[in-house]
C-alpha cells in the first residue's frame, strides 16, 4: 500500500457578506462627530487664521482701500510701543498677583473644608457660588455694591467705625481689580486642591501622627509634596484665564488709571483706533502665550492622571 499525502492549503480569509470591515465600522463611528468638528474648525480656527493674515497688514478700518503687506513690523510694534509694553506688563502683574493670592486663600479653604464639621456642605456652596457668577455681573457687584464711595459697603462699614472714606478705584485701580478677580478665582483654586487634599493617603498620615508628627510637619512633609501637582495646575489653568481677562478691567476702570492690559488694549486698538493690523498682532501673541500656558498645563494634567492610574 502508498499513503498518499495532501499538501496543507493556506488558509484564505473569508470575507462574510454583510459584515463591513473594520475601517468602515471606524468610519461609521466617527461620522456623528464630524458636523461638531466642522463647526468648531469653522467658528475658532478659521478665525485665528484670518486674524493671523490681517496681522502681517498695516489695515486700518477708516481707510480700507490703502492698506499694504508690512510683515512683522505690526508685531515689532507691539513689542517696542511704550503703551502696549505697559500693558504686558500690566497683564503680568495681574495675572500674577490674582494667582498668587487664589492659590493661598483657596489653600486655606481647602484645608478648612478638608475637615468634618456640622454645616461644611452648606459652607463648601456658599464658597462655591463667586465663581457661579457671570464675570461682568461679578465686576458690578464690586464696583456698585463694594466700592462706591458714597454707598459701597466697604465705606459703610469704615464709616460705622470712624475710617476714612477711600474712593477705592482712583486711589487703587489695580488692587480694585485684582481683588474683585481673586474673589472670584478663589473658588476655582479651592476645588482643585480640595480634590488633592481628598486624593491623600489617609494611612500614611496616621502613622505619621502615631510617630509623633505635628500638623504642621504634616503639612510640610506629606501634604505639601503631595498638592504640588494640584498647585501647578491651578496655577496654570488660572493663568490661561486670567491672561485673557478683560470683564473686569473694562466694567471697573475702562482701562484708565493704569490697569489695561493687553485684552483690553486688542480692544482699544480694533474699536477705537480701528487699527486692525495691529489689534490683530497683539491678539495673536496673546493666543500665543495661552498656547504655551496651556501646554504645560495639559502635561501637568497628564501627569496626575499617570499617578492616579499607577496607584490604582
Amino acid at each position: 500500500m502508498t499513503a498518499t499525502t495532501t499538501a496543507p492549503v493556506a488558509a484564505t480569509p473569508v470575507r462574510t457578506l454583510g459584515k463591513p470591515s473594520n475601517r468602515l465600522r471606524a468610519w461609521a463611528t466617527r461620522a456623528p462627530l464630524l458636523p461638531a468638528l466642522i463647526f468648531m474648525v469653522a467658528v475658532t480656527q478659521l478665525p485665528f487664521v484670518a486674524t493671523l493674515v490681517i496681522s502681517f497688514f498695516d489695515w486700518n478700518a477708516l481707510y480700507p482701500k490703502a492698506r499694504h503687506f508690512t510683515g512683522v513690523s505690526n508685531y515689532s510694534d507691539v513689542l517696542t510701543d511704550p503703551d502696549l509694553r505697559h500693558s504686558v506688563w500690566t497683564t503680568i502683574l495681574l495675572t500674577a498677583a490674582v494667582v498668587v493670592a487664589s492659590l493661598v486663600i483657596g489653600l486655606g479653604l481647602a484645608l478648612l473644608l478638608d475637615r468634618k464639621f456640622r454645616g461644611r456642605g452648606i459652607v463648601r456652596t456658599l464658597l462655591i457660588a463667586p465663581f457661579l457668577v457671570v464675570p461682568v455681573a461679578a465686576a458690578l457687584l464690586w464696583k456698585h455694591v463694594l466700592y462706591n464711595p458714597e454707598y459701597g459697603l466697604l465705606n459703610g462699614l469704615l464709616h460705622y467705625v470712624g475710617g476714612p472714606q477711600p474712593d477705592w478705584i482712583s486711589n487703587t485701580p489695580l488692587l480694585a481689580v485684582e481683588a474683585s478677580l481673586v474673589w472670584q478665582w478663589t473658588p476655582f483654586m479651592m476645588l482643585i486642591l480640595l480634590a488633592g487634599l481628598q486624593s491623600r493617603d489617609h494611612q500614611q498620615i496616621e502613622a505619621a501622627r502615631v510617630d509623633g508628627a505635628s500638623d504642621w510637619q504634616v503639612f510640610r512633609y506629606l501634604t505639601l509634596p503631595h498638592l504640588r501637582r494640584y498647585l501647578e495646575l491651578g496655577a496654570l489653568l488660572g493663568s490661561i484665564y486670567i491672561v485673557q481677562n478683560f470683564d473686569a478691567v473694562f466694567t471697573l476702570t475702562s482701562g484708565g488709571l493704569g490697569t489695561a492690559n493687553l485684552p483690553y488694549t486688542v480692544y482699544q486698538s480694533f474699536y477705537q483706533a480701528h487699527e486692525n493690523g495691529l489689534a490683530s498682532a497683539a491678539g495673536v501673541l496673546v493666543v500665543i502665550g495661552s498656547i504655551i500656558i496651556a501646554t504645560f498645563a495639559l502635561r501637568v494634567v497628564s501627569s496626575l492622571f499617570r499617578e492616579e492610574v499607577s496607584r490604582a
